[in-house]
């Protein structure tokens, strides 16, 4: 991003470096040096891990806040709970509750009330004129439709809002409702709750586990667990053709179900044939382990893989540069590297041996939880494309580097029930390759897709009464109830330079008029998903540098996870289960346990989240 150079702190960041301590202040003064002259992400890669490192160390000093207070719940010793709970309690030492569904939110900035006001510029505005997808912008070769579908999967895993029981309307104003497939909508705030913090009196609770606790297959509390689970040999229920089984309104039995569509289930059914298959294996190695403990252990199992595979293999893939791919391993494995963890053990700190596998959970003074912030950076709906190219399989020979389209599936019959319904004639295996061959949409502007600006939440829930609803203008509106802070705020707020005028933000003309049209000259005003949106990109970066700050910080709280940290080791996990773990280093891995000739014909890319028709790389 194009800002001027000045000597000093930006006059806009002086108030918050002020309150620094002094090494703080000389660490804050290094990084900003480098952003003046926008260079971090081209310094040789251990320089630009040391920026990394010093700005995540801010971060965690500074963008950690909490909403609510620390109770002192009672935790049982960890010998009493040897396992994840279904709800998420008694994994922090201090406070059972910490991170568990039910609790807050937390803040990685104070909430704000902006002064142009909740409906300045209106958000059918700034949906019609900045998100409305004019054609589907794809993402080359970097991201596939698997990927885009894991990005859900994980969002089950970690995060939904509580929302209040009246519904309200937002209605669209005149000059713009011919722009807006809906002119006006019903939909639920979200549920605002006084906490017992007079710093932050108000907040918002998240009805899914914060845990990295692979709660998207296993449930947020005891009821969803129970549904799922077979009670047989520790596995879970899955369908004959290794798809998930439904309950007679048609919805899917997994863990989390909400917003449901194909891409989804199948990751969803993927992955519970991979807890079944620990439970076979461990079966082998332990036959006195009963139901019970044979689930337990799969469970831990499962949800590190998935948190393994999403730390060294999907981010790598979403941030597909060198430093990022040296950064992500090293949260896992350390700087020493794999070899050298695998070799000698955890026996230097986070930064040589990786934040996994330490003898004691770190929270830096925060109890642990995911945040507003980190919700926001994570909206990226542009990733899905307006329709679903189904492979043909059956026509192709093994010199064939793509299978030819069999059918063209608009989006729309492949949410809900609808969408189930079409997954159990496709199969596995053909809606695999189809996603892994489709790329996935470009996180940018004029990319959102229409289909979402006009969705029947009764589709995707399996709910009798229609709720149509403008996801684009949903989620302007909900940042702004939420009070995150509108993107220059946002920037100043992570020790970034904010802009002083739209062309800091882009150099595209197109984007510039429009810009002007919503917000007019005033830069304040704008919304923190357009500024993500607009914001140019680093190259190799699918989303903009913004959005990765709280990446940067938010991947560290791996950490606080007694599961990947006290209780990482053989006694937890057992021998074999931890050295499942070890060795499985990515998706593609996990496909070929379970579709072996799948990916030894189709798969010809260098991660299973890129499109499978690219060449490896070097």
């Amino acid at each position: 991003m194009a800002i001027s150079l000045s000597s000093g702190a930006h006059p806009q960041l002086q108030p918050i470096v002020a309150k620094m301590s002094f090494f703080d202040t000389l660490l804050f003064h290094i990084i900003h040096l480098v952003d003046k002259l926008n260079l971090w992400h081209r310094l040789p890669v251990f320089m630009g891990l040391s920026y990394l490192a010093v700005r995540r160390h801010l971060h965690q000093r500074y963008n950690l806040l909490q909403v609510g207070g620390v109770n002192g719940h009672e935790h049982k010793r960890e010998d009493e709970v040897p396992y994840r709970t279904a709800d998420g309690t008694h994994n922090d030492p201090r406070d059972a509750l910490v991170g568990s569904s039910g609790t807050f939110f937390g803040r990685n900035m104070y909430p704000v009330t902006s002064s142009c006001g909740i409906l300045d510029p209106h958000p059918s505005v700034v949906a019609s004129k900045l998100l409305a997808r004019k054609e589907f912008k794809d993402n080359g070769m970097q991201f596939n439709m698997i990927a885009g579908s894991w990005l859900q999967f994980m969002i089950h895993d970690w995060v939904d809002h509580l929302t209040d029981t009246q519904p309200v309307e937002l209605q669209a104003p005149a000059h713009v409702a011919d722009l807006c497939p809906l002119k006006s909508f019903m939909f639920f705030r979200n549920k605002k709750v006084q906490t017992d913090s007079p710093a932050m009196p108000f907040g918002f609770l998240n009805t899914r586990t914060a845990w990295w606790d692979g709660s998207v297959i296993y449930g947020n509390n005891r009821d969803d667990m129970h549904r799922v689970r077979a009670y047989h040999d520790g596995k879970l229920k899955i369908s004959e053709e290794g798809l998930l089984l439904h309950d007679n309104k048609g919805l899917p039995i997994s863990g989390d179900v909400r917003n449901f569509w194909a891409g989804l289930t199948l990751l969803q059914s993927l992955f519970i044939k991979e807890h079944n298959l620990i439970c076979d294996f461990l079966k082998a190695h332990y036959p006195d382990f009963e139901d019970e403990k044979l689930f337990q252990c799969a469970r831990l199992v499962t949800s590190a893989v998935i948190a393994k595979i999403h730390t060294i293999d999907w981010t790598i893939e979403l941030l597909k540069t060198d430093t990022l791919s040296v950064g992500m391993r090293a949260n896992w494995y350390g700087l020493l590297g794999k070899k050298f963890k695998d070799r000698f053990g955890h026996i230097f700190g986070a930064s040589l041996s990786g934040l996994v596998g330490q003898k004691k959970p770190r929270d830096h003074g925060v109890p642990y939880s995911l945040t507003e912030e980190f919700v926001s950076v994570y909206r990226m709906h542009s990733l899905l494309p307006d329709k679903i190219l189904l492979r043909d399989l059956s026509s192709t020979t093994s010199e064939d580097k793509c299978p030819p389209i069999l059918e063209e599936i608009p989006m729309e019959e492949m949410i809900g029930v609808e969408g189930e319904r079409r997954l159990s004639r496709i199969g596995v295996e053909q809606m695999l390759v189809s996603l892994g061959h489709q790329s996935s949409g470009a996180v940018t502007l004029w990319n959102y897709p229409l289909w979402m600006r006009k969705l029947d939440t009764a589709d995707v829930n399996g709910e009798d009464k229609p709720d149509i609803i403008d996801m684009a203008a949903l989620e302007i509106y909900r940042e702004r109830e939420r009070g995150v802070p509108r993107y220059n705020e946002f920037r100043r707020k992570l020790l970034m330079i904010p802009i002083s005028k739209w062309e800091d933000l882009s150099t595209d003309a197109e984007a510039l008029e429009a810009l002007r049209e919503v917000y007019g000259d005033d830069v304040e005003k704008l919304d923190l998903l357009i500024g993500l949106h607009a914001e140019k990109k680093i190259k190799g970066f699918a989303i903009s540098e913004t959005a990765f700050f709280i990446f940067l910080l938010m991947a560290t709280r791996l950490e606080a996870d007694r599961f990947f940290t006290t209780n990482f080791n053989s006694q937890t996990y057992t021998e074999e289960g931890l050295e499942w773990v070890n060795k499985t280093e990515a998706l593609k891995d996990v496909i070929d346990r379970h579709f072996p000739d799948l990916t030894k014909q189709w798969m010809r890319s260098s991660s299973a989240f890129s499109v499978w028709s690219s060449m490896p790389g070097p």
